[in-house]
């Protein structure tokens, strides 16, 4: 299984296996990384699961990935940055293994 690095705004991070096809919000929430909220489930409503990827990762991971997604970022709470995403609209893949994402200080 692909391996996630969720790192909190304090710098603390925590690896985490997500299975491929599922989505980096789910492998947070499922194994209780506290920085994403993901309220709406991954149905693409809220931004309470906003991340920052690494910028070792921006080229692989790519932008958003729909205008929707576009939009609902611009009401997230933390700092929206050239390397926004939001975790539900990223599906895990082998080639996301180690993937690091970065989160913002507050999702509310």
């Amino acid at each position: 299984m692909p391996k996630v690095t969720y790192v909190d705004h304090e710098g603390r991070a925590v690896d985490v296996e997500v299975e491929n096809g599922d989505n980096v919000m789910h492998g947070a929430v499922y194994n209780g990384v506290e920085a994403i909220t993901g309220e709406c489930g991954g149905g693409l409503s809220c931004a309470t699961c906003h991340c920052y990827i690494d910028a070792d990762w921006v080229d692989v991971v790519g932008g958003p990935s729909s205008q929707a997604e576009e939009e609902l970022l611009e009401s997230a709470a933390a700092e929206v940055k050239p390397n926004s995403r939001l975790s539900c609209q990223i599906e895990m893949t082998p080639a996301l293994d180690g993937l690091v994402v970065h989160m913002p200080e507050h999702q509310f």
